[in-house]
Order: C-alpha cells, then structure tokens, then sequence
C-alpha cells in the first residue's frame, strides 16, 4: 500500500480538478453528494463509529455489513483498524496513548497524528486486540488491506457509469471532504465549542462540526456518554444521524439503540449549564 503522506497528497492534488471546467458535470456533483452519504453518513458515523466502535445500536447483519463496506469506501482504513485507533482514543482521550492526543496542537489532531511518528498508533496486534469482536468475522477479515482496491474499483464503476467527472467528484473531491470534516471532530471538536458534561478530556460541543457531519461535532455528549447511540442530547443540538437511528428503527432493521437516562445527564452536567 502507498504511504500515507503520498497518498493523502495524491488524493488532495486530484480533488484540484474539481476547479477544471472540462471535469465538472451536475451528475458528477450529484454522484459525489450520494457518495457523501453513504460513505461518511452511513458508513462512517453510523456504522463505523456508533455501531461497531461503541454498540450504540445493533444492525440487522447484512446492512451492518453493507454500511461497514460504504465505510472502507470512505478510505479512512479498514473497519478493524478504524475501530480499534478509536476504541484507543478512548481509552486515552487525550493523555498519553491517544492516537491524536488534543494538546499536541489543532494540526497534529487534525491531519499530522496520521503520517507523523506516532508511537500511540496500534500496531497489527495492537488492532487485533482493540478490535477482536469484529477481528473474529471473516467478513471484517476479508476488508483488512482491501480500502485502496475497493477504491479503484469504485472509480473504475463511476468512470464507467458517467465518466471523468463522476471520478472527479465522485472520488476525489468526495474524499477530501469527508476526511476533513472527520478529522474536525478530533481537531475542532477539541477545542472550539462549548462543554455541557463534565470529562477528563478536551471534547466540545461543535455546532458547525456536527453540521458538517452528521451530528458527530457535538463531541462533549459523545464523551460524556459513548455507549449513546444519540449525540446531540439537547433539543437544538440537531443530529442527523439518530435522525437515521429512529428511521431505520422504524423500520425494523436497527435495534437496542442505547441512551443515557436524565439521571445520567444531570450527574454528568458542568455546574451553571
């Protein structure tokens, strides 16, 4: 597999093409908004970090799977490794042994943590380890080393189906903003925001974060409580995704979506909110 650092420059450099009149087409902005959704709404904040990472919700098997596929698809890594840096994170939030520790700097925990020296990053075993409930499936086996082929595969169909611009946006550009609004909940949703619930880290509430993706900027309720499978806990804190959660609980498909009971809030609140 390509270096990090090589590949995310690769993949930046070809997201500039969006600025190429030849390669912009309203399909191709429409193949990259779909694609938005269902790799970083669905696949990501959905799959990858409330059901998987947490057990926030327990998926109906074959959409989990369909949703952990959407998610390798967002090239953020394999759903083990995901699950098993952010079960560390954590375990760590913030102190020595997390991955993207938040007062090593805004750059370090936006994009840096990922290509830099990084002892705090798992290795193999490490990964096995954090993660061996999903280590013991053969389909999250299958995905190990497998979001880069899965990647040109994706290409090669969007290509196929509506050529260069579907692959521009589709790709490219639908790749570099999904990472960077991922990589604002470790960032910005450290730093910038309010706090509601009192934690041993640096989380905040981000309303523009939680804009930006789906509901997982409001970071401080997601400290406070990981096993929620709801994150925006106030009634202006809009969370698409629990918006998803009771959707798809309507339809019988999610279950056992976990919340924490008012008591647990109002321990939990900073003095004066």
């Amino acid at each position: 597999m390509l270096p990090v650092n090589f590949g995310l420059l690769a993949i930046h450099i070809g997201a500039l093409a969006a600025f190429v009149p030849a390669f912009f087409s309203w399909s191709g902005l429409a193949a990259g908004l779909v694609l938005w959704w269902l790799t970083g709404a669905f696949g990501i904040a959905l799959c990858f970090h409330r059901t998987l990472t947490h057990r926030s919700l327990v998926m109906w098997k074959p959409l989990e799977y369909f949703s952990a596929l959407a998610g390798t698809l967002a090239l953020q890594g394999d759903p083990i490794e995901w699950v098993a840096t952010h079960r560390l994170h954590h375990a760590h939030a913030d102190r020595t042994g997390d991955p993207h520790d938040a007062h090593r700097g805004m750059w370090w925990t936006h994009i840096d943590w990922l290509y830099k020296p990084n002892d705090a990053r798992p290795s193999d075993e490490e990964i096995a380890r954090n993660a061996p409930d999903l280590y013991a499936q053969p389909f999250y086996r299958f995905l190990l080393d497998r979001a880069l082929l899965l990647q040109v595969v994706l290409a090669l169909v969007l290509f196929a189906a509506g050529g260069i611009s579907w692959v521009v946006w589709g790709v490219f550009v639908r790749l570099v903003f999904v990472y960077h609004v991922t990589w604002f909940v470790n960032s910005a949703a450290h730093r910038f925001g309010y706090r509601t619930y009192k934690t041993t880290d640096l989380s905040t509430n981000c309303w523009w974060v939680a804009l930006l993706t789906w509901g997982e900027g409001w970071h401080n309720n997601h400290h406070a409580f990981p096993f929620s499978a709801r994150h925006g806990l106030r009634w202006f804190e809009f969370d698409p995704t629990w918006l998803q959660i009771k959707i798809l609980g309507a339809l019988r498909i999610v279950r056992n979506a976990k919340l924490p009971t008012t008591v647990m809030m109002e321990r939990a609140k900073v003095r004066g909110v």
